[in-house]
C-alpha cells in the first residue's frame, strides 16, 4: 500500500538549504555595511570607520558557515557585535546587529539553543557594561529594542525548531506504517500461496502415487487419479495467476473471484479423490459477507489439506453453522495422526479468524481423531 510523497502537515513552501544560508547573509550585508560605511563617512575617524565596516560584513559572511556549524558562528558574530559597539563614539550610531538577529535563530533551530543562550547573554552583557562605563553609544532605547529583537530571534528559533521536528517525526511514522503495509502484504500473499499451493500440491501427490500403485492393476481408477491431478493443478494454476495479477494490477492478468461458501464442495471432492470421504454441511444465511466466506473456505481448505497429509484418517466431516453474529467452521477428522504441529498452516489459520475478530483452536478431538474449529463473528468482516 504506497503512501505519497507528503511532506507532513507541518510543511511549508520548499525553501532550498543554499537559500536559508545566502537569503539571511546578504539581507544582514545589504543593511550592515552601506549603514556602517555612511556612518563612517561622517565620523572623522577614517581607521575607526573602516574597521566598522570591517566588523560589519564580517557578521554576514560568518552566516554562511551557519548550516555547518551553528554554535560556534553565533559565538563568533555575538562577539563581534558586541566589539563593534566598543569602537562607536558618541556621535556614531553602529548598524542594527541583523547578522546577529539571524544567527541565533538559526542556532535555535539547529539545535544549537545553548550557545546561543550563552552567546546572547554575553554580548548584551559586555554592551550594557560599555554603556555603562561610556564606552558605547548604545543608549536605554537601542538596548532595549535590540533585546526584544533578540528575543524574536529566540522565539522564531524555537519555533522553527520544534516545527521540523514534527515534520521529522510525520515522516517517521509516515515511513513507519508504509513499511508496516508492506510486510502485512507481504505475509497476506505468503499466506495465499501457501494456503493454494500446500492444498493441491498435496492433493497432488496423493494422486500421483495412488496413479502409480493402480496404473497395472486398475487402469480405470489410475485414469481417475489423472484427472483428478488435472483438475487440481488447473485450479491451483488459476489461483495463483489470481495472486499475481492482483500484485501486477496491470490488467494483463485475469482476477479470479474469491471463493466462497459455494465452493466447499469442491473441496471435499478433492479430498474424496485422496481417499478420504468427507461430509459437508452448510447452515448459513445470505447475508455472510464475502471476506468471511473466503476466511472459511481458506480455513476448510487448510484443515482438509493436513487431514489428507498427516492424519491417516477415513472420514472427515466439515460443518459451517451460522448461530447469531457467529459462523463457527468445524473440521474434524477420525484419524490417528496430527495436524502437522504449530507449522505455517495453523498459524495462517489462526491469523485468518484473528483479522476478522475471531478465534481458532486445533488439537485432539474427545473420541479420537483431529479437528479445527474457528468461531468467525459476523461483525468482524463488515
Amino acid at each position: 500500500m504506497p503512501y505519497p510523497a507528503h511532506p507532513g502537515p507541518w510543511a511549508g513552501p520548499p525553501i532550498s538549504p543554499t537559500a536559508r544560508l545566502v537569503v539571511p547573509a546578504l539581507v544582514a550585508l545589504v543593511v550592515q555595511v552601506p549603514f556602517a560605511a555612511f556612518q563612517a563617512s561622517h565620523s572623522g575617524r577614517p581607521l575607526l570607520g573602516a574597521l566598522t565596516v570591517l566588523l560589519a560584513a564580517a557578521g554576514p559572511l560568518l552566516l554562511l558557515g551557519a548550516r555547518r556549524a551553528p554554535g560556534p558562528v553565533v559565538a563568533a558574530i555575538a562577539a563581534i557585535t558586541a566589539g563593534g559597539s566598543l569602537l562607536e563614539s558618541a556621535t556614531m550610531f553602529g548598524p542594527p546587529p541583523l547578522a546577529l538577529v539571524f544567527a541565533v535563530a538559526g542556532a535555535v533551530a539547529r539545535g544549537a539553543q545553548r550557545w546561543a543562550l550563552i552567546s546572547v547573554a554575553a554580548a548584551w552583557l559586555a554592551v550594557v557594561t560599555a554603556s555603562a562605563l561610556g564606552a558605547s553609544a548604545w543608549s536605554p532605547p537601542r538596548l532595549i529594542g535590540a533585546s526584544l529583537l533578540l528575543l524574536a530571534a529566540l522565539g522564531v528559533g524555537e519555533f522553527a525548531r520544534t516545527r521540523r521536528e514534527r515534520r521529522l517525526a510525520w515522516t517517521r511514522a509516515a515511513e513507519q506504517r508504509r513499511q508496516s503495509a508492506e510486510q502485512t502484504e507481504r505475509v497476506r500473499i505468503a499466506r495465499e500461496l501457501h494456503d493454494v499451493l500446500a492444498h493441491s500440491l498435496s492433493s497432488i501427490a496423493v494422486q500421483a502415487g495412488v496413479g502409480l500403485h493402480l496404473m497395472d492393476s486398475d487402469p480405470e481408477r489410475a485414469r481417475a487419479a489423472l484427472v483428478a491431478i488435472r483438475s487440481a493443478s488447473t485450479g491451483a494454476l488459476d489461483e495463483v495467476r489470481s495472486v499475481i495479477g492482483v500484485l501486477r494490477s496491470d490488467g494483463d492478468v485475469p482476477l479470479r473471484p474469491e471463493p466462497g461458501l459455494d465452493r466447499l464442495p469442491e473441496l471435499a471432492e478433492t479430498a474424496r479423490a485422496s481417499g478420504v470421504a468427507v461430509d459437508v454441511t452448510v447452515q448459513t444465511g445470505d447475508g455472510v459477507p464475502s471476506a468471511l466466506q473466503f476466511a472459511v473456505y481458506r480455513i476448510v481448505q487448510e484443515a482438509l489439506t493436513n487431514v489428507v497429509r498427516h492424519a491417516r484418517a477415513a472420514r472427515a466431516s466439515v460443518r459451517v453453522i451460522e448461530e447469531e453474529d457467529t459462523v463457527t467452521v468445524t473440521v474434524r477428522d477420525d484419524g490417528h495422526g496430527t495436524a502437522g504441529g504449530e507449522g505455517s498452516g495453523l498459524l495462517g489459520m489462526k491469523e485468518r479468524a484473528e483479522l476478522l475478530g475471531g478465534t481458532l483452536r486445533a488439537g485432539p478431538a474427545g473420541g479420537g481423531g483431529f479437528e479445527v474449529e474457528a468461531r468467525l463473528p459476523l461483525a468482524g468482516a463488515r
